[in-house]
């Protein structure tokens, strides 16, 4: 059971990569006063947490009404995340200045950074594998998680710096590159029925 729950909890921590977007995180709200990161913080993982849960309904509905097996959405999702993966790897930091406390925790923090194409395809795919109780829980762990770094986000970077971040977040990458091969590994062999 407990080998089962990391076959779910670890794609997700990988897809999530609180760690690696940590730097981001503290850059968003980098000036803000404490009420404000509070809000902020709060924000994008209840949005990250919602997104994620309504995708994974929502998803298996419409995957069962297009007649769409698991295996080709675990061929697709892996393709995508392999150039997510590949285009994580490649890009330059960017810093993008944000002003507004209540928009920046839903956009772009909650969606697309913590709750971004990755950890919609993989909570989607692994519901489907792994069941819905487990997928749920392994993401609530995950935001629990992401919670806890991000409220560290000011030590963190004083303790690893920016660049430390950053090559956190590469190695995440890599991590996530080969999950994605996995995927579409596997949902070949699902549709050669082996």
């Amino acid at each position: 059971m407990f080998s089962e729950f990391l076959e779910v909890f670890i794609p997700i921590f990988v897809a999530m990569d609180a760690p690696g977007i940590v730097a981001i995180y503290f850059s968003l709200t980098e000036g803000m006063k404490e009420a404000e990161r509070k809000r902020v913080l709060n924000h994008s993982l209840i949005t990250a947490l919602t997104i994620s849960v309504l995708f994974i309904f929502v998803g298996q509905a419409v995957f069962r009404f297009l007649g769409i097996r698991v295996e080709d959405f675990s061929i697709a999702g892996g393709i995508l995340l392999l150039v997510l993966a590949i285009s994580n790897l490649v890009q330059q930091g960017e810093k993008t200045a944000y002003t507004d406390a209540d928009l920046v925790g839903v956009v772009p923090l909650g969606i697309p950074i913590i709750a971004g194409p990755a950890t919609l395809t993989i909570t989607l795919m692994l519901a489907g594998t792994h069941g819905l109780t487990m997928v749920l829980g392994a993401l609530f762990l995950n935001v629990a998680i992401a919670w806890a770094i991000f409220t560290q986000a000011d030590r963190i970077i004083k303790l690893i710096g920016v660049g430390g971040s950053r090559a956190v977040a590469k190695v995440i990458s890599v991590l996530l590159a080969a999950f994605a091969v996995s995927m579409i590994r596997n949902g070949v062999m699902g549709l050669l029925g082996k």
